[in-house]
């Protein structure tokens, strides 16, 4: 009797960053690594988030077992809320990725249903055909894992995001020793990280980032504050330790920043001394040169804690002079514009500011392996065939290079994309049949599966319209030169707009004279204010969502 295929069905994560997701099928068993979204580009208008297309997930809903994540970040996790409307099965994930899921799905009131099952590193589990176990690996947050999969044809490894840290923070080493068992046995295929493959050499260690941390804390003449990305557990106890080392207590601003603190620290996952937080609302009357502050919005998001920090726009923090505001994140392409931007209101202020330039010791170092830890994988593993996942296709391209250059991979390399597939049977391995894979724009919590973002906005348009609030600013002082004018088109009647636009011109010169100078001048920050603003407002007032598309004039 002939032993069942093994297929490989990338839905997301393959010629883009973000929104992982693999499936795997043997015989009427399927299972699926990751679940993750993406942001969207700038012309995406009011998309939220962009998500895997799932048709192919609910043709085959019958066959599915599992949901198995190999760590926390979103890329890996986002889409679960709306995976999960449609196709409830099992999540297996290590604890910390889990206490993240169900958080974000306690937000979407989803987890009452939710089975969530945790999973220790070095453990086995078994899911229909599949026998997997969990591999500690080293990346930018905690709990993360590698996958390696048993199955009748052979066995599967799935590095998820990682480096190769030799002095992580937590003193959790990487356990390369696992990896290379496997690959003594015999690995069928490596599906591994290409994120950093265009970096020669080694990604430094977690540990680097501290010296320069401690130098700038010791310089700081007032209070310092530093933002990272909130995931960065690691990160932000090297600023706890670092502070508390110099006698600085600690403060803690934004949504994400606040909650991920509490979390890891509910967990024992992050070490927070007792009496060193101050509240938010004593940080304006702290001694600034005994504080130390950690903010979301290290990529100049609208309306994030940094952003509206940066143009004095946040109850309970400003930027003074002196004071010293540290970057410790990379500056994520495509994201330059706005940071640089708030970067320049930071240096109006008179503020110290310090963001990663190349220069001597790093403030920040990514999580992704680099192009010789990429080459140790590829050695210690030895698989028959490989295939480049998690990146844009030149980053796939090369990685499939560069493990020719390796020269371990003992049968064919496969770059894939979205779609494509690869089986595996006791003949060897070809490309199978492609199936449906793209993209899904998820906006305000609906589902609106789309093919160009064009016919999302007419979908939009002709549900409630489009309101276009034009307003006259002087661009030197930041005034108002005229009454705004408001236009809407497939919103209200004449008849019933009348008052209602009335009350939406006070919105908009409200919003403006509430705004301060920086931010008047400032049109991408204004506009968004404007359009969040008048959203909130047509929506109590009408109970519609239009398009609200706010232009200013430039006098």
């Amino acid at each position: 009797m002939s032993k069942p295929s093994l297929s490989a069905i990338p839905l997301g994560g393959l010629g883009e960053f973000g929104m992982n997701m693999l499936a795997l099928r043997c015989g009427g068993d399927m299972i699926i690594i990751d679940a993750g979204m993406m942001f969207p580009e700038a012309e995406l208008l009011g998309v939220d988030v962009v998500i895997p297309d799932i048709t192919f997930l609910k043709q085959n809903r019958e066959a599915l077992r599992a949901i198995v994540l190999t760590h926390g970040h979103e890329d890996h996790i986002g889409a679960l809320p709306y995976l999960l409307r449609d196709i409830n099965v099992p999540i297996y994930g290590t604890e910390y990725t889990l206490a993240l899921v169900k958080r974000r799905l306690e937000e979407h009131g989803l987890l009452g249903d939710a089975t969530l099952r945790e999973v220790k590193c070095g453990r086995k589990i078994e899911i229909g055909q599949f026998e997997l176990e969990y591999i500690y690996v080293t990346h930018s947050t905690i709990d993360c894992a590698a996958l390696a999969i048993r199955t009748p044809v052979g066995i599967i490894i799935h590095t998820g995001d990682f480096k190769i840290d030799p002095t992580p923070t937590d003193l959790q080493p990487f356990d390369l020793h696992k990896l290379a068992e496997y690959g003594q046995e015999g690995v069928l295929a490596l599906f591994s990280d290409s994120t950093n493959v265009e970096r020669p050499g080694y990604t430094p260690s977690e540990r680097a980032v501290a010296p320069r941390l401690e130098e700038l804390f010791r310089a700081a003449p007032r209070k310092v504050i530093v933002s990272c990305f909130a995931s960065s557990i690691h990160r932000i106890q090297q600023v706890i330790d670092v502070a508390g080392m110099l006698g600085r207590k600690m403060g803690f601003v934004g949504r994400s920043m606040v909650d991920n603190v509490e979390l890891s620290h509910s967990l024992g996952r992050l070490t927070i001394p007792d009496g060193m937080v101050v509240r938010p609302q004593d940080l304006k009357s702290f001694d600034a040169k005994k504080l130390v502050v950690l903010v979301s919005g290290s990529q100049a998001e609208p309306m994030s804690a940094l952003s509206r920090v940066a143009v004095d726009n946040h109850r309970y923090l400003s930027v003074d002079q002196n004071d010293t505001v540290i970057l410790s994140s990379r500056i994520i392409p495509g994201n330059e514009k706005p940071i640089y931007r708030m970067i320049d209101h930071m240096f109006r202020r008179r503020a110290l500011i310090y963001y990663e330039d190349g220069g001597r010791a790093p403030i920040h170092v990514s999580g992704h392996a680099s192009q010789e830890e990429l080459k140790l994988i590829l050695n210690l593993v030895r698989p028959r065939y490989f295939i480049p996942i998690h990146g844009e296709y030149r980053m796939l391209f090369r990685h499939a290079a560069l493990a020719h250059q390796v020269g371990t991979v003992s049968g064919e390399i496969f770059v894939l994309e979205d779609g494509e597939t690869i089986e595996f049977n006791e003949n060897g391995a070809f490309r199978g049949e492609p199936v449906k894979a793209g993209r899904v724009l998820v906006d305000s919590g609906s589902l609106e599966e789309i093919e160009e973002f064009v016919i999302r906005d007419r979908q939009h348009l002709s549900e409630d319209g489009v309101v276009v609030p034009i307003i006259a600013i002087d661009k030197h002082s930041g005034t108002v030169e005229a009454s705004p004018e408001i236009v809407s088109r497939g919103f209200l009647s004449s008849d019933d707009g009348v008052t209602v636009m009335a009350g939406a011109r006070e919105v908009v010169l409200r919003t403006i004279e509430q705004s301060n100078s920086e931010e008047k001048t400032d049109w991408s920050v204004i506009k968004e204010k404007i359009r969040v603003d008048l959203k909130r407002y047509l929506n109590k007032q009408t109970s519609k969502r239009p398009l609200i598309l706010p232009v200013i004039l430039e006098v």
